[in-house]
């Protein structure tokens, strides 16, 4: 398909990264980011004609986490089995540490931002939300990342990332 070899060398590391830190578990986001991208290729027509298809590839991601998650909470409580995570390669072990205290849609929201890299108005379409959720959404997770690192408060804060 024309464009999707492109688009899937240049999002998917970046994908996988962000899955990895939605799921806490980097083999779990490596996971949802291929079924992602299958699940995009095979409609790339309609979605490679999107603003960002990435963004589109990730809520797909996500959506596939919720599902296994879901699904694990039933296996677990049936056979209690509890699961691992590992950290993606990109996060020093203290911020990946801090990141997986957040809760899902902090964590959805910083890896939107800042894995994927994408505008504070693409997080929020691509979250279903609001702009205005979505930039209150990355503030707060950044404050408590901040203190989670004790890292001071930037002397003046941003309206727009």
């Amino acid at each position: 398909m024309e464009g999707f070899e492109a688009w899937y060398r240049g999002s998917a590391p970046r994908l996988v990264a962000a899955l990895a830190v939605v799921a806490g578990d980097a083999d779990v986001g490596r996971e949802a980011a291929a079924e992602a991208c299958t699940r995009a290729l095979e409609r790339w027509a309609r979605v490679g004609a999107m603003d960002s298809p990435e963004a589109w590839a990730h809520t797909v991601g996500v959506n596939l986490i919720r599902r296994r998650w879901r699904r694990a909470a039933v296996e677990r409580r049936l056979a209690a089995t509890p699961g691992s995570a590992g950290a993606p390669p990109s996060l020093t072990p203290e911020l990946w540490q801090a990141v997986r205290t957040l809760p899902l849609r902090q964590r959805q929201a910083i890896a939107l931002r800042y894995v994927l890299d994408l505008s504070q108005r693409q997080v929020a379409d691509a979250m279903g939300i609001a702009p205005g959720t979505a930039a209150a959404t990355l503030t707060t997770a950044r404050r408590h990342l901040r203190a989670l690192l004790h890292e001071p408060e930037p002397e003046e804060a941003t309206l727009h990332d």
